[in-house]
């Protein structure tokens, strides 16, 4: 079963503890004791070397594996009691309260919070005095996650509407969430009743989210293996390849591409894979004169005969009616 965010971090507090008492531990007997799957754990033990009890880059978990056992290499250089600097009791502070006020996050993970944040200010003593005069406002995309991270905690189906790029279009959609992914952005992977698939969204693009009071019973699935990137085309998939400006640099940000190469005028040559090729016309009419489609020719030519019927339209003269509504 996948698991939110707020329940990895408890896993990970948790597995400091248990790697501190069992040096050298075997990754199949830790990924057992905690109910993850191995590559779950190695996934965990990426990030604990990035986590350690100074903001300024000392004091890190010199955490590492080989594969097979777990070695943690100072474990006693980070015993020591804790004592914070002015700014880091400031930033902890800040960050406290800020969670604290997410929607979405469960009651009593809040009450946690926040006794947990008085006894920091408590223990920094006038240092904690400066982050009371800051705060900190999430944008929606902090809200769209907590609310995403409480359906899936409390297993009930959502409702989003979703922009769409490819399409250019706003969507409603039922998904009933599976977890929480962090690829260069969030996403939530779901089981989506519109289209009943698999389908993954990305949090910056709901536009709109509601959690339903309905079950979530998304059909059992196998949870795929993300280190390769997020989508990841199938090899059958139609080739296309698009020349785009520098205006048009954006596409390889926002499009899945096997390749992008630069071009002499500062543009590029991009190749991807899509099971639906005519869904990229649209890019096409987007891109005007900032990009084409190079192949396949026949999508070229579909994406020629489109943008020359929409220049057309715009060129056919305006009849009376037509002068006087625009003169208004």
């Amino acid at each position: 079963m996948a698991s939110n965010a707020i329940d990895q971090t408890r896993r990970m507090l948790s597995l400091v503890t248990y790697l501190r008492e069992r040096p050298g531990a075997h990754v199949g007997d830790v990924a057992r004791a905690f109910g993850i799957t191995p590559d779950e754990l190695i996934s965990d033990l990426d990030v604990l070397p990035l986590c350690g009890t100074s903001f300024r880059g000392g004091d890190l978990l010199d955490i590492d594996t080989d594969g097979d056992r777990i070695w943690w290499h100072n474990p006693d250089d980070v015993a020591a009691p804790l004592r914070l600097a002015a700014d880091e009791a400031t930033a902890l502070l800040v960050a406290a309260r800020a969670v604290s006020t997410l929607p979405g996050l469960r009651e009593s993970d809040r009450l946690a919070l926040l006794r947990a944040t008085a006894k920091l200010e408590t223990a920094a003593g006038e240092a904690a005095g400066a982050s009371s005069r800051l705060s900190v406002t999430f944008e929606s995309e902090g809200g769209v996650f907590a609310d995403v991270d409480r359906a899936i905690s409390e297993r009930r189906r959502l409702w989003i509407r979703y922009y769409s790029p490819a399409r250019d279009e706003l969507t409603e959609r039922e998904i009933d969430p599976i977890r929480l992914v962090s690829v260069g952005h969030t996403y939530v992977e779901a089981w989506c009743r519109r289209s009943e698939a698999r389908r993954t969204f990305r949090l910056d693009r709901v536009a709109e989210i509601k959690i339903l009071d309905e079950p979530s019973a998304p059909p059992e699935v196998e949870l795929r293996d993300l280190s390769e990137g997020l989508v990841q085309p199938a090899a059958e998939d139609p080739e296309v390849v698009v020349e785009v400006g520098p205006g048009g640099r954006w596409v390889a940000e926002y499009y899945p591409h096997d390749s992008a190469d630069e071009l002499p005028d500062g543009g590029l040559r991009i190749t991807l894979r899509t099971p639906d090729p005519a869904s990229l016309r649209r890019l096409a009419l987007r891109l005007g004169g900032d990009g084409r489609i190079v192949s396949p020719a026949q999508l070229a030519d579909s994406a020629r005969q489109a943008a020359r019927e929409a220049l057309d339209a715009y060129e056919q003269p305006f009849d009376r009616d037509d002068r006087q509504e625009q003169g208004r």
